[in-house]
């Protein structure tokens, strides 16, 4: 059987700001969680990251904090792979569409695809009116300008969107406009834009989406939440033109010899998702042996972990853009063309609850998150990459409720797990000299806990299979309490008074879920995993899928025991 091949993407995030759990939640645990299985599985996996470093939300927030754009992009790129590597969330590559060593690249295959896409006629040319700030002398990307919400009447709408209602909106209608650079009125001006003519893909696209419909048969059939909004989009709007240029100086400039291009520069939702293209060529190299290995051959599945915020995007604009450059209107692309994507995986926004307080969106602005780096000075990662999956908004807006994840902490991680471990390798310790006990004649007992361990592989690897990863965790989790159960029925502390042989016999069992346990709880706690492989004295190669179950012979001898997993305090928690 021919290896299986994937590359794998995790939003880019915006190089503005620091990261919060639900940036995590959202699309980077997730996606380390997969890469993870898959290579466990023996797959060819190639993980691609990097900083969405163009566009207005990186001036905006230079502007604010009076430092040119390319310091505070550079510096956040840094900081933001400090915190990925700080969760052992592990990219092949972290680039970033305007930094050194990734730009040239970047905006080279960015201009390109523009360049396709606009021979193919695919772009109108169209003169549109839009807010100008004379004072600045220029016109105002969607985010700075603020005012009236037309629709709520709340004063906290932008150009792209209110924050009170939600909708989106065009920045011409909102009622009394300022400009967020000057705080002076806009004036409407004429300008020119190009359109990326999404209605002539829009039947190709709603069938290709409506393909990905759960039919019972595959178990990586889309989210519905993916598919809902996506969907829905088309059937209840259609699929009007979309413009793909904006009066920005910071991006990539528009590739046309036109006067009226002159200023201009890409969309920063164009030129973001090439992102990935541009940063697999950085690592992989250009040409069929390397970035079009990844991305133009149907044998390899292209699979785009996302927040909710990006599913339009990811499942119509960016497929709609590749589709854009085919030679003909087929979704598959032929061998040597962009390959539409395998799976898109959304999850939905997660909120917080803070102890004594409601349940509310996590807000950069009003600092009210959980952030990544302050997490990682006081505590392991492991913990949170649990409880992240555990309450993962896979289907739903969850929230990070402290009081929660110390309960599920020491009530399932520290309780369960490791109280699993730290019995079976303490017994072993001190009656069986720190080596696996002889397997004896076993029971029915005994071969059927072995069974479950079968059974907790087959249904860990189903799961993430198909991207359910809240049910892969409970699959894991519930071979750990069998294993408890399995101690508690067989009763080791009291054979070991009167029966040895059958003493050891259970130990042995309890030891072979161990091993079990080691390999399919790799991909969500990696740290926890090495340090069970450490107390098991396991190979280099407990991560193998395949060798799950393979039982740990009689005389093995076993590593030392350790804490396997910190109880956390009330005090711990809520320091400040």
């Amino acid at each position: 059987m021919a290896q299986r091949r994937f590359l794998v993407t995790a939003a880019l995030p915006y190089s503005n700001g620091r990261l919060h759990v639900g940036h995590i939640a959202g699309a980077y645990l997730p996606a380390d969680t997969y890469v993870r299985y898959l290579r466990a599985t023996g797959a060819e996996v190639r993980f691609i990251c990097g900083s969405d470093d163009n566009g207005v939300a990186a001036l905006k927030t230079a502007r604010e904090n009076g430092c040119p754009v390319e310091e505070l992009t550079a510096r956040f790129n840094q900081l933001q792979q400090a915190d990925f590597a700080g969760l052992k969330i592990e990219f092949d590559i972290f680039g970033g569409t305007h930094q050194p060593g990734f730009v040239e690249t970047h905006e080279r295959i960015s201009q390109d695809f523009f360049q396709q896409i606009y021979q193919k006629d695919f772009f109108t040319k169209r003169s549109v009116k839009q807010l100008y700030d004379a004072e600045a002398d220029q016109f105002l990307p969607d985010r700075f300008v603020r005012g009236t919400c037309p629709h709520c009447q709340s004063d906290k709408a932008f150009g792209d969107q209110c924050e009170g209602c939600g909708r989106t909106l065009d920045q011409v209608s909102l009622i009394n406009p300022v400009s967020v650079m000057t705080e002076t009125t806009p004036e409407l001006r004429e300008t020119i834009h190009w359109y990326l003519r999404l209605d002539r893909m829009q039947k190709p696209l709603a069938e290709w989406l409506a393909s990905k419909r759960d039919d019972g048969q595959d178990d990586t059939s889309w989210r519905p939440v993916v598919l809902n909004q996506s969907l829905g989009r088309i059937e209840a709007e259609g699929l009007p033109e979309r413009a793909m240029t904006r009066d920005l100086t910071w991006g990539v400039p528009v590739p046309l010899d036109d006067p009226d291009a002159k200023g201009k520069s890409l969309y920063v939702w164009f030129d973001a998702p090439i992102g990935y293209v541009s940063f697999t060529a950085a690592l992989c190299g250009e040409g069929p042996g390397g970035v079009d290995r990844w991305w133009k051959d149907p044998e390899c599945k292209v699979v785009h972990f996302i927040g909710e915020d990006n599913i339009v995007f990811h499942a119509i604009t960016w497929p709609a853009m590749m589709l854009a450059t085919h030679d003909s209107e087929s979704v598959q692309g032929e061998p040597g063309e962009y390959q539409l994507p395998h799976n898109v995986v959304a999850n939905s926004f997660m909120n917080i609850k803070f102890p004594g307080k409601d349940e509310e969106k996590i807000s950069k602005s009003r600092g009210n998150a959980v952030w990544i780096e302050d997490y990682l000075k006081d505590f392991d990662p492991d913990p949170l990459r649990y409880y992240l999956t555990a309450v993962a908004p896979e289907s739903a807006r969850t929230a990070f409720d402290f009081d929660d994840f110390l309960a599920r902490n020491n009530g399932e991680l520290v309780n369960a797990f490791g109280n699993f471990y730290n019995r079976t390798m303490t017994f072993a310790h001190k009656y069986f000299e720190g080596k696996v006990p002889a397997t004896g004649s076993r029971s029915d007992e005994d071969t059927q806990q072995l069974e479950r361990c079968k059974e907790a592989v087959n249904q860990t690897g189903h799961e993430l299979d198909g991207c359910h990863f809240k049910a892969a965790l409970t699959a894991v989790m519930g071979l750990a309490r069998a294993g408890n159960g399995y101690f508690d029925a067989t009763k080791p502390f009291l054979s070991r008074k009167t029966d040895m042989e059958a003493c050891g016999r259970a130990i042995n069992i309890c030891l072979q879920t161990a091993r079990t346990l080691s390999t399919i709880i790799a991909p969500f706690l990696p740290g926890t995993a090495d340090r069970c492989a450490k107390m098991l004295n396991l190979g280099e190669d407990y991560r193998t899928w395949a060798l799950a179950t393979d039982e740990l012979t009689a005389g093995h001898v076993l590593g030392q025991p350790e804490i396997l997993i910190k109880k956390l305090e009330p005090a711990e928690i809520f320091a400040d």
